[in-house]
């Protein structure tokens, strides 16, 4: 029998990811790809901005020259919505698709796995919330990300918004693990400044709450860590140089990054509040995040202060000669100077929110699947405080 103290790299941690061809010339390689998945008719899931951009003709170019058969679904739009899904999904069964490509940001890769979940579970998108909730492997999914954030292309989440009962449902399931992502950094010349920094402190937050995670593991921590470094170089340089494909390289690189260590080692307070800021009044993910950030670490840093210390000498911090409160003043300070920086600036309320708010937000987040995996788990009254900090 196993002893019952063991160290935490020893403790069982599972780590999923599809495969990954990261590179200049990526996109081009989607019919390929589908071909070598068995493809006959692929549902290409999109939306308006990216078709305007002319990623989504590229994939289509790709899966002409493969001879592959395609429809176009570009009917997503941000904080994809059940009802988007369930269209998807018609659409999906009634033209006799077998594949699935989704090209864009988050919104439209996260409506690509919704569709794939109802093309082979034949049920509502809703009744798939929650973890491990998902029975039936969805079909073979390609995805070509067009933003350095989401990660959704690497994930095992999906959050799809029911406007009902206005509400992010996150689904976290292995079963949605993309099969292939296409990972190509020209596809980021197109953003604009505001979705550049959004996504990017979006990256840097999954890092973080990956790092501080209760369920991290090793092999986590080494991505968590290397998206930690890279961001506060080259995210602001990405916004001064946007044609520079270097610079888009290493964001992109950054966001993968992340994206393995949050897809396997979850997340925490900060996307529990942000998800329920999102389900309730439509936000902006990336900037939701952003702004729950310092104040979330404000409240868990007492709960692991070494994981803190680690992620402030990634940012570039020299804590030699610094005590735990002075490393924590640094963090939070380095934090707000790179938002300030890329021009996040804003707190809640100036994005909407109002103090009458906040009990709802609160009892949202506290269910969220996110927050079981905060290192430190928060009364409804600490919440409360966290989004008032935020304002």
């Amino acid at each position: 029998m196993e002893p019952l103290l063991l160290p935490d790299e020893l403790h069982l941690r599972k780590f999923v990811s599809p495969e990954i061809v990261f590179g200049v010339g990526a996109r081009w390689l989607l019919g390929r790809y589908v071909q070598n998945l068995g493809a006959r008719r692929v549902l290409v899931v999109t939306d308006p901005g990216i078709v305007e951009a002319g990623w989504a003709k590229q994939a289509l170019e790709s899966l002409g020259e493969a001879d592959v058969h395609y429809i176009v679904f570009d009917g997503v739009t941000p904080n994809p919505k059940t009802d988007e899904v369930m269209n998807g999904a018609e659409i999906y069964k009634r033209e006799h698709c077998d594949v699935i490509a989704a090209v864009g940001g988050g919104s439209a890769i996260d409506c690509a796995k919704g569709i794939g979940i109802v093309g082979t579970n034949k049920e509502h998108i809703s009744e798939f919330e929650g973890v491990d909730q998902v029975n039936t492997a969805i079909p073979p999914l390609v995805c070509i990300p067009t933003t350095a954030g989401s990660s959704a292309d690497v994930s095992q989440f999906a959050i799809i918004m029911d406007r009902v009962r206005r509400v992010k449902m996150a689904i976290v399931s292995k079963a949605v693990v993309p099969d292939v992502a296409l990972i190509d950094p020209v596809t980021l010349t197109t953003m604009s400044s505001y979705l550049t920094a959004c996504t990017g402190l979006d990256a840097l937050t999954h890092a973080i709450e990956a790092f501080v995670s209760n369920a991290s593991s090793p092999i986590t921590d080494l991505h968590a860590l290397e998206a930690i470094k890279l961001i506060p170089e080259f995210l602001p340089a990405s916004i001064e140089n946007p044609d520079d494909i270097v610079i888009r390289g290493k964001m992109m690189l950054a966001s993968m990054e992340a994206g393995l260590a949050f897809s396997n080692a979850i997340l925490g307070a900060v996307h529990a509040m942000a998800h329920s800021l999102g389900g309730l009044l439509d936000l902006a993910h990336g900037e939701c995040n952003a702004i729950l950030l310092e104040p979330v670490i404000d409240f868990n840093y007492g709960a692991v202060p070494e994981r803190y210390r680690l992620i402030a000498q990634a940012m570039g911090i020299n804590t030699d000669k610094m005590k735990s409160e002075q490393i924590k003043t640094s963090l939070l300070a380095k934090i707000r100077d790179l938002r300030q920086a890329v021009g996040v600036v804003r707190g809640l309320k100036g994005i909407g929110v109002k103090p009458d708010d906040i009990p709802e937000l609160t009892s949202r987040a506290l269910e969220d699947a996110c927050m079981f995996t905060n290192p430190v788990t928060p009364t409804a009254d600490q919440v409360e405080a966290i989004y008032h900090a935020a304002l």
